[in-house]
């Protein structure tokens, strides 16, 4: 394979950036542009201090720190280094250029982490663990794919698959060696593992719903009528003036999202117009689309002005809610004038806040009641066994469809050849969720979705490469 070469770190002016190479010739580029203060043999897992240089002006072009890291005992297996220059584009790239100039190679999207998955450093689920922990937005969702990035939802598989191997053994070999006495799985022992594994892919298939949590958010929406207090719920929960205010009705037309960090927990907050009659054709697009959305959300927050009465449109928003999972706010408690009738429109099972966007009384009190509802810190430690993508879902879910058609079969008493054939499929079904059994085209898309050092071609870096 070629040697690759990329930029590591983002963009913008930093204190330090990082350009990685990988692959056979990564040494022999890297004695063509580092001058090293001090010569000396080249060893795994050791720093030298020096200068890139122009490898044809010999000007200097960074003062730099280069790690050396000998195959197989790199990130990728293969021969690494990772220069750590300055940080800024302009020396990123020129060093990068260099790179190119002397017979490298720039690196496809997620192609490091490909190469270290392709030479099975890592499997495919713990390759698409890098990307979530590169990606992840709380703490709850790091902890999970470092889990992940370990290998505990690999381990979990593989002790599935090893009951299903041990059961394709026996049944392999009464088909291959009929001549011998080798005794047939039995439909009581083959019912029996069909329960065992049973229990353990359905358990995988129910994290996913506690995987999505943590890695896409609670998706929460703020519903309520015009003027009581949304937008400013939501520019407090963000500390910022996302949402415009305005004591104008309909003013928030459409949905705003934005996400939140709260203890660990990240939240999805979506904002959505004031539910109301109204005869404005694009504002009552913005009310439909408020009330389909309570639909398709882990987390209401109603808010309700308790300064005014009760009207037909918050009885509506109080059904609306019902039998959801919702926090109730009632706002603009700090007018010392409350209106609303709390035991007549909402039950004791409800959890309600008196609330005040202005003074923040209640704000401690949403936070406590959000982190109780959804205890990510206790997920996220559910031993790492959780699928955190809807790829891995579909394999899981495809699993168990084979292996209730495994089941079928045995109470039918079909022969072994039969049976055996679902068990094929379902193991090939695990085994695509840790890339044993994957195409080329599925990898590759997988890995074009990872961070590529943020490197912009151009016309002149394409003639660099050459």
């Amino acid at each position: 394979m070629d040697t690759i070469a990329a930029i590591s770190t983002a963009t913008g002016s930093a204190g330090i950036g990082i350009i990685r190479m990988s692959g056979e010739k990564c040494f022999e580029i890297l004695e063509k542009i580092f001058v090293p203060k001090n010569e000396g043999e080249i060893k795994g897992y050791t720093i030298k201090y020096g200068n890139i240089i122009n490898s044809e002006s010999k000007e200097i072009i960074d003062e730099v720190l280069v790690s050396y890291f000998v195959k197989p005992k790199s990130y990728t297996t293969e021969n690494m280094c990772e220069i750590n220059s300055h940080g800024g584009s302009m020396v990123e790239r020129a060093i990068l250029q260099e790179c190119l100039k002397n017979g490298a190679t720039l690196a496809e999207p997620g192609e490091f982490t490909k190469r270290a998955f392709l030479n099975g450093r890592i499997d495919l689920s713990q390759a698409e663990a890098v990307m979530d922990i590169i990606n992840s937005k709380s703490e709850s969702e790091r902890k999970a794919s470092i889990n992940q990035l370990e290998g505990k939802l690999s381990k979990k598989i593989k002790e599935i698959e090893s009951i299903l191997l041990d059961a394709m053994a026996d049944i392999e070999a009464s088909i291959d060696y009929p001549e011998y006495d080798i005794e047939e799985m039995t439909n009581k022992k083959l019912a029996s593992i069909v329960e065992v594994v049973r229990e353990k892919l359905i358990k995988l298939q129910e994290s996913y719903g506690q995987g999505k949590l943590i890695k896409d958010g609670i998706n929460t929406a703020i519903i309520g009528k015009p003027n009581v207090g949304k937008s400013s719920l939501l520019n407090l929960l963000l500390n910022e003036e996302r949402a415009i205010v305005s004591d104008i009705e309909g003013t928030t037309r459409d949905t705003i999202e934005e996400y939140i960090n709260l203890k660990g927990i990240t939240l999805k907050i979506i904002d959505t117009a004031g539910i109301r009659k109204t005869n404005d054709e694009v504002e009552k697009i913005g009310v439909e689309k408020a009330i389909n959305i309570i639909d398709h959300v882990d987390l209401i927050i109603s808010i309700f002005d308790d300064s005014r009465a009760f009207d037909e449109e918050d009885e509506k928003i109080v059904e609306l809610i019902k039998n959801k999972k919702a926090i109730v706010l009632l706002n603009k408690s700090d007018l010392q004038n409350n209106k609303i009738d709390v035991n007549k429109y909402f039950n004791s099972n409800q959890k309600i806040i008196k609330f005040s966007t202005k003074t923040e009384e209640g704000l401690d009190k949403l936070y406590g009641y959000i982190t109780e509802m959804f205890d990510m810190n206790e997920i996220s430690l559910n031993n790492g066994e959780l699928l955190t993508n809807i790829r891995q879902k579909n394999h899981i879910d495809n699993a168990i469809e084979n292996l209730n058609g495994l089941d079928q079969e045995v109470k039918n008493n079909r022969t072994v050849d039969i049976i055996a054939i679902y068990i094929k499929q379902i193991l090939e079904e695990l085994e695509s969720i840790t890339g044993g059994s994957v195409s080329e085209d599925i990898i590759n898309e997988i890995f074009s979705k990872f961070c590529l050092g943020k490197w912009k071609t151009t016309k002149f870096d394409k003639w660099i490469k050459g």
